[in-house]
């Protein structure tokens, strides 16, 4: 309550508490305003207290960490060396396989070709021999008449070298025997004196001994050992029997 003593107003305790409250509320107004149109400024950051164990601690963490990085590291390198020498063993032995396989290829087709060429040279190749004899002709075939026992004596003749003509032995064959290998003459001078000519040539005893030529017969009524044994005699005495034109 305001009361006047001595020409002014005077405030009880009372309305010196209320003033004061107006006041402050009157200041907090103010400021309230105030700081609804400015911007708060951070708060100041505290820093951060670090104890001697905590520090350890933290330390201990980052070495443990690079550690397990570091093993994990190794760990993967370790993996990939290993696949990378597995790899290459697998490699080393495929390559070694491949080239026993190809050796053993170059092996086997190598005795093939030398085994071939060996079957060639054992079948077109023959072993040296002594060459064989000739085989001796087969005989020459020759008729049992008088044209066949011309031809051979001719044959053997001309192997001996004795001279005469088919036309010569049988023109004197068909004078002194009419070609009848067993024609004896028994009344001439020889036969008178034992000896009578005999064949197809009308040679005696003596004389076809003596003019016998080897590898015919010893019988003298042979066709071909006579013939051959007369012409031999005539050619020694009138140089063939194509000179012989009567007895001779």
């Amino acid at each position: 309550m305001r009361s006047t003593h001595s020409g002014y107003t005077r405030l009880t305790k009372a309305h010196k508490f209320s003033a004061a409250a107006l006041t402050a509320a009157g200041a907090a107004a103010v400021a309230f305003g105030a700081a609804s149109h400015a911007v708060a400024a951070p708060a100041p950051v505290k820093p951060v207290a670090w104890s001697a164990e905590a520090f350890g601690q933290a330390q201990d963490a980052e070495r443990k960490d690079a550690a397990d990085k570091a093993a994990e590291q190794a760990r993967a390198e370790a993996a990939a060396a290993k696949h990378t020498a597995k790899t290459k063993a697998e490699a080393d032995a495929k390559a070694k396989a491949d080239a026993k396989a190809k050796a053993d290829a170059k092996a086997k087709a190598d005795k093939d070709r030398a085994e071939k060429q060996a079957a060639n040279r054992s079948t077109t190749r023959k072993p040296l021999s002594k060459p064989a004899a000739p085989a001796a002709p087969a005989p020459k075939a020759y008729g049992n008449d008088l044209e066949g026992w011309i031809a051979q004596a001719l044959d053997i003749m001309k192997a001996k070298g004795i001279p005469a003509s088919y036309d010569g032995v049988k023109r004197n064959i068909m004078r002194e025997s009419t070609g009848n290998p067993h024609a004896i003459n028994d009344w001439d001078v020889n036969a008178v004196n034992g000896v009578p000519s005999k064949g197809l040539l009308q040679i005696i005893d003596p004389t076809f001994k003596a003019y016998h030529v080897e590898g015919t017969s010893w019988d003298i009524y042979d066709p071909v050992a006579n013939i051959v044994a007369s012409c031999n005699y005539a050619a020694d005495k009138y140089g063939s029997m194509d000179n012989v034109n009567s007895a001779y």
